[in-house]
């Protein structure tokens, strides 16, 4: 994983579109200029937080925010994500109250003047009456709009013009018109013409009802989402059973854990942190992390990710890892970075939003010119109504949540699957792809050698003969001992041990040892000087072609079995390089291994295109040669010979149970190491970007339709004006649809 030491995470209150992105972005970028240790920060709008890499003080970051007129809160600790997450719900409570409020007020003050309660405006009831509304309005205004009058004007001291900007212009402006005629109307009946005597207090209030309700609803979708990461936050359990010394195994806070400590996991029980089995064995679920859906055998030496949950078995082990250097912390903090990363598509979106409020301003006041010249003889309501239905219509909200909510939920749920996305671009990378390269060992392969196959020459007892195995290999240092020795144990029944007597390894040959004055010898099969027989040598020529190591054991001069000793394939290698050839896209193998073995895996798995005995730079010059060709290509490794290729490939997936520079250097890392998982990313990358450009597209044609008909252009042929609370009613739902289409991807990619 990489390195997340150095990354602390802000919640930002006050931010409500993109325009507020771009005037924190603006601060930041400021104080990165001054401050040196700020190396890198990222912006989330879809959950309101921000990521700082860097040494830089936390409080200098938080007063460089709230110098741009908003507000942060440090994230760094599951105790302010927990507050956060109890304020964020304060704020959905709160926000639908306003709403509700303004809403009642709007409806109640419409209803009045529809049931002919309200007296003509030029009699005193009537002048009074209006005086009255304006009291009730300004009153809801303040309780319920404060912030957003707050936004506005902190925006405009810094020249950034954003949603906040055009809400306040347009409610204000029918505010202050409706109080202007008050005012006109008070001195002189005479100085308002008849047909423009319309109050618009009303309108105000029902707009900032509609505003808020989409806010709300925006909250209330945006913190569904977030549950995916938070999900996995609170998987941890808060005690741990640690070894203390001869009085056996105590409970203790999951604090007070460190790296060395010994600690139990009981039957049913979460392992508490990373660490390796030192004895027992049990299944353990770790498809939480993993997305592996079969609990995953554990037995000495394997190693434990913290979260996971134990099965029926009984396990002790050493720890390796506690707190934010856990595989699950890391994953959740790259998962946020990720989620706070942009593609391409969503940065082309924040430049035409940068210039989008201001072109609104532009034909904001051409509108009203056009009413003052041409409109009905001294109906200014018409003029009023026009400018603040476009100042409405236009606020750019469902256009600044178009890429980050379906960036977060698209990250967050390829997480839970097990494929973590490490940066934004690698989804727009990731559904352009026209070649994969793959790595043999460790990626299509499991490894490690297994005994894949054995050939019995000979009538024997074979537990004997298993007992044999496992006494005298576990003497041996060579490579394949380990392999022999793990057949062996799979198969036989161990009652007790045998005594070696005498052990002598033969270099490039095997070993002989004796037991109980038996000779056992175990090597090659030139070296033991065996004589097949034409099966047994038909037998051996197929499995020296599929890549074999051939191993024989001999036990006082007589051949008893052929072991066929690999690196076996992993189980779904098969059928996710057919995914991947079924998607269109051309499967490479480059290897380092010698060119007949890789041959041999290449034919087993279906592929024709590969290259073996590379060293790491050759492969990276393989990958450039092909992009120089026109190709778009992705590599897959887990070794430290994969790190270049890795770097350079348009797209890099580390296999999560390979080398730490492996997965340093890749844009995606397949937490359970399962080549399947490479399909899954690609077809999350291709849903989460369409789903990004369904709603790019919704929020550019919903501007582009509703400014001119706000502005009136339906009016000289139809007689058609937009309502300005229709208009905010409007706007409001363009946020909410665009986060409901984001929403939908929930679906999709579950159903992968």
């Amino acid at each position: 994983m990489a390195s997340t030491s150095n990354i602390q995470f802000f919640s930002l209150q006050g931010i409500s579109c993109a325009g507020c992105v771009r005037s924190v972005d603006k601060a930041l970028t400021a104080l990165q200029i001054q401050q040196s240790d700020l190396e890198d920060f990222s912006i989330n709008f879809a959950d309101r937080s921000a990521a700082i890499r860097g040494e830089i003080s936390a409080q200098l970051v938080i007063e460089s925010i709230q110098k741009a007129g908003y507000d942060a809160s440090v994230l760094n600790s599951d105790e302010d994500r927990e507050q956060l997450e109890q304020q964020q719900q304060y704020f959905l409570k709160l926000t639908l109250i306003k709403s509700g409020l303004a809403m009642g007020v709007g409806f109640l003050l419409m209803l009045v003047q529809m049931l002919d309660l309200v007296a003509p405006l030029s009699t005193s009831v009537g002048w009074w009456q209006g005086v009255m509304q304006a009291l009730l309005s300004a009153a809801i205004m303040y309780y319920c709009a404060a912030n957003i009058y707050r936004g506005a004007w902190q925006s405009l001291k810094n020249f950034v013009f954003n949603m906040d900007i055009l809400i306040a212009l347009g409610t204000l402006s029918a505010w202050c018109y409706s109080l202007t005629l008050l005012v006109l109307m008070g001195i002189s009946v005479d100085l308002v013409p008849s047909i423009a005597q319309h109050l618009y207090f009303e309108a105000t209030v029902m707009i900032l009802g509609f505003i808020l309700l989409g806010q709300a609803l925006e909250a209330k979708v945006r913190g569904t989402t977030a549950k995916a990461v938070q999900s996995l936050v609170k998987l941890q359990p808060t005690l741990a059973w640690r070894k203390n010394g001869e009085n056996g195994y105590v409970q203790v806070p999951i604090q007070m854990i460190v790296p060395g400590d010994i600690l139990q996991v009981k039957p049913g029980e979460v392992i508490p942190v990373d660490g390796k089995v030192t004895e027992g064995s049990s299944f353990v679920d770790e498809s939480m992390v993993s997305g592996e859906s079969l609990a995953l055998a554990k037995k000495r030496g394997d190693r434990l990710i913290g979260s996971t949950m134990n099965g029926s078995g009984s396990l002790v082990f050493e720890v390796t890892q506690v707190g934010a250097k856990t595989m699950l912390a890391q994953i959740i903090s790259q998962v946020r970075q990720a989620q706070n990363a942009k593609p391409a598509l969503g940065r082309l979106a924040d430049k035409i939003a940068a210039v989008f409020v201001p072109i609104v301003l532009v034909i904001a006041v051409l509108t009203a010119l056009i009413w003052w010249w041409f409109g009905p003889t001294g109906n200014w309501s018409y003029m009023l109504s026009a400018t603040m239905t476009v100042l409405i219509v236009a606020c750019p909200c469902a256009l600044g949540l178009a890429t980050p909510m379906s960036t977060m939920i698209g990250v967050g749920l390829a997480a839970q699957k097990g494929i973590l996305i490490q940066n934004g671009d690698a989804l727009q990378v990731a559904q352009k792809l026209t070649t994969v390269v793959l790595d043999k060992t460790g990626t299509i392969t499991q490894g490690k050698p297994q005994v894949t196959d054995s050939h019995w020459l000979a009538v024997a007892d074979k537990q004997v003969i298993y007992r044999y195995l496992d006494a005298v290999e576990n003497k041996s240092e060579h490579p394949l001992a380990q392999a022999v020795v793990e057949f062996s144990r799979e198969h036989g029944e161990f009652h007790e041990s045998l005594t070696v007597e005498s052990f002598d390894s033969v270099t490039s040959s095997g070993v002989s040892a004796t037991i109980a004055g038996m000779t056992i010898r175990i090597g090659s099969l030139a070296w033991l000087d065996a004589d097949l027989g034409v099966q047994s040598e038909q037998w051996a020529q197929q499995k020296m072609g599929e890549a074999n190591t051939l191993v024989g054991v001999e036990v006082a001069g007589r051949l008893v079995v052929i072991l066929a000793v690999a690196d076996a394939l992993k189980a779904d290698s098969v059928q996710a390089i057919k995914k991947l050839q079924q998607q269109g896209l051309k499967v490479v193998i480059l290897s380092g291994d010698k060119r007949e073995t890789v041959a041999a895996v290449a034919s087993q798995v279906g592929v024709s295109d590969f290259v073996g005995e590379l060293n790491a730079q050759q492969k990276k010059q393989a990958i450039t040669q092909m992009q120089a060709s026109g190709e778009v290509v992705a590599m897959v490794g887990d070794g430290i010979n994969d790190a270049p290729a890795l770097a350079v490939a348009d797209l890099g997936c580390a296999i999560g149970t390979g080398t730490d520079v492996a997965i340093h250097s890749a844009d995606i890392t397949l937490i359970n190491g399962s080549l399947g998982l490479v399909s899954d990313a690609i077809n999350v990358s291709k849903l989460t970007l369409a789903n990004i450009k369904q709603n790019l597209f919704g929020a550019f044609a919903y501007n582009i339709i509703a400014i001119p008909v706000a502005a009136g252009v339906l009016y000289p042929a139809f007689g058609i004006l937009l309502n300005p609370m229709l208009a905010g009613a409007a706007m409001a739902l363009s946020s909410v649809t665009v986060v409901s289409n984001a929403y939908r991807l929930k679906g999709k990619i579950s159903s992968l």
